[in-house]
């Protein structure tokens, strides 16, 4: 049987450059693909912090990592720009990347049947592949799997900038690049691509309305018939509370008196009183609106007179730097708030805390929450994405559910939705058989990458794939 050729285009993957979740799907995806025997191969910009010798790597066990280099665009500190902003020649970077990849395989003499691109950064792969290359008999049954991940990020740039894509002025037009006067290389990525994903189900119908759509939702509504979501996963080599060298105690659901362990040597690092009894709530989060921030400000004051402790880990809008500093001076008994990025931390408060908050305005899919769930913390969350596909409000009677839920974007909601859980964290016969069954919850690539094959072989069969 012929092995089905699939390159995942991407601008940052694990663990050679990574900004975000995209470059966790990125790294870990084509692991589990390989795994179920598909031919995948990757490629992303070889930056200044890739330290490989030369233009390829291996990741998982024969997975082709393709480095396309260019030291004027991609030897700099950070990916995408400074703390002056994004870099001014984004647009000129991303297009260099994206003949690239086409190059590269040619090259390589790689023929994919598919080839999956990976948000903006890659938009315009699926544009040259269609004009360009269009009657390069090489691409000749090659498909375009175009996934969102975060539909706020569009790669927006001046009318004045479209000469640099290297493409005729008829394009742009409202049909392909134009987007009110600018150029929007998502919106054109979208219109060329045959089929588009985004990286959970609920997340796939949000994005048709003007609440999710960030402007788009009329495109993606004339692709909604190749339009669906799938779930990402997390890979449980790196979020493994057995075999976690970060934490003080590795444990297990046979073993989970060595998780209050974690939880009493957390509380002693971060100067809180040692006590398991007291529910430590934590919560990892960029500091911003969209994180459901606004929500947590005006309810913090009354949270934190309960008898519990909170621990924020993460750093943001300065507006929240300064309300929780001053809720951390106020509250210094039973909160630790640390503004700033630390891995090793992280995993400490995901294997330490009962509670873990993730109240998000919209969240395209979520990853904290399945890393929670597998370090027997029960997540408190807003019904949004990925979030209200993977966690289900707590409901022992039916032997329902493994976490608690609010759906209306209010305060009071997020507020009643913790007190649900405390109340129930006080149950000592409910709330260990809670915690042992979300650690056997599976939110493993090996599902995830189960769909993606499906859908890479309805493309690469079909003119029409869905």
């Amino acid at each position: 049987m012929v092995k089905l050729k699939v390159l995942l285009a991407a601008s940052e993957v694990a663990p050679f450059a990574k900004t975000g979740g995209l470059g966790d799907v990125a790294g870990s995806l084509p692991i589990a693909l390989e795994e179920l025997g598909v031919d995948v191969r990757v490629v992303m910009p070889k930056y200044g912090c890739v330290k490989v010798k030369g233009d390829k790597a291996v990741i998982g066990k024969d997975v082709k990592v393709y480095f396309i280099e260019n030291e004027d665009y991609y030897a700099r500190k950070e990916l995408y720009g400074d703390k002056f902003g994004d870099y001014h020649d984004n647009l000129e970077r991303f297009a260099f990347f994206s003949k690239g990849v086409l190059e590269r395989c040619k090259k390589e003499g790689f023929q994919p049947d598919i080839i999956h691109c990976n948000d903006w950064q890659t938009a315009l792969i699926p544009v040259y592949l269609n004009t360009l290359y269009k009657y390069d008999q090489f691409f000749s049954k090659t498909k375009v799997l175009f996934t969102i991940h975060n539909l706020a990020y569009q790669g927006l740039f001046s009318r004045d900038e479209y000469p640099k894509i290297g493409l005729d002025w008829v394009l742009f037009n409202i049909e392909c690049f134009e987007f009110y006067g600018k150029v929007n290389l998502m919106k054109a990525g979208l219109m060329y691509a045959d089929a588009v994903t985004t990286v959970s189900p609920t997340h796939a119908k949000e994005i048709l309305t003007r609440e999710f759509g960030c402007g788009l939702e009329g495109v993606l509504k004339n692709k909604e018939h190749v339009l669906s979501g799938i779930l990402n996963g997390i890979d449980y080599k790196v979020w493994n509370p057995e075999t976690d060298t970060k934490i003080p105690r590795e444990y297990s659901v046979s073993t989970l008196d060595d998780k209050y362990v974690n939880k009493e040597m957390l509380q002693k690092e971060l100067g809180l009183k040692i006590d398991r009894e007291i529910p430590m709530i934590g919560m990892i989060s960029r500091l911003a609106d969209q994180k459901g921030l606004d929500l947590l400000a005006k309810i913090v004051e009354e949270l934190l007179s309960l008898k519990v402790q909170f621990v924020l880990l993460g750093t943001g809008d300065n507006k929240y730097h300064i309300l929780f500093e001053k809720m951390a001076n106020m509250h210094s008994k039973n909160t630790s708030v640390n503004l700033r990025f630390d891995a090793t931390l992280a995993q400490k408060i995901y294997a330490a805390s009962d509670l873990f908050l993730i109240p998000s305005r919209y969240e395209p899919c979520g990853l904290a929450q399945m890393i929670s769930f597998r370090y027997g913390t029960i997540p408190v969350v807003r019904e949004t994405g990925g979030l209200k596909d993977s966690v289900k409000e707590f409901n022992p009677k039916a032997g329902e559910g493994n976490g608690f839920t609010f759906s209306e974007y209010r305060a009071d909601h997020l507020f009643a939705a913790i007190k649900r859980a405390l109340a129930f964290y006080k149950n000592k016969t409910v709330w260990p058989g809670l915690v042992k069954s979300v650690m056997a919850l599976d939110f493993s690539w090996k599902r995830s990458a189960a769909e993606y094959l499906k859908l890479y072989q309805r493309i690469s069969q079909n003119n029409k794939p869905m």
